[in-house]
């Protein structure tokens, strides 16, 4: 059986929305400190964070970062690719791909 390949057409300005700045009030904060506003900083700290931080946003059925992605970055495609990562790198890797393909759409 074929697989189905999902094509979405975004736009300059919508790919440009999701990897500006959040407003201020929607920052992820995470238990460590760290203060995130866009998704260039998630990629970073989540390839820079402590695992015992990762697994505080993501586990135990929960998922900080897919939920923040989704609902305030405005981007459900990688907020469910983050609902699948299994690790800290996986979810780095597809944070660092996903502003790969936004960038290239600006």
């Amino acid at each position: 059986m074929a697989k189905l390949v999902r094509v979405v057409k975004i736009s300059k300005e919508e790919a440009s929305r999701r990897l500006a700045d959040v407003p201020h009030d929607k920052r992820f904060w995470c238990n460590d400190g760290k203060i995130i506003k866009n998704l260039k900083e998630l990629g970073m700290s989540l390839r820079d964070m402590s695992d015992g931080t990762y697994r505080y946003h993501r586990g135990e059925g929960k998922n900080d970062f897919s939920k923040w992605v989704r609902e305030v970055v405005g981007d459900a495609e990688l907020g469910e690719e983050l609902g699948r990562a299994e690790s800290r790198e996986q979810s780095s890797r597809a944070v660092t791909k996903r502003i790969s393909f936004l960038e290239s759409r600006t």
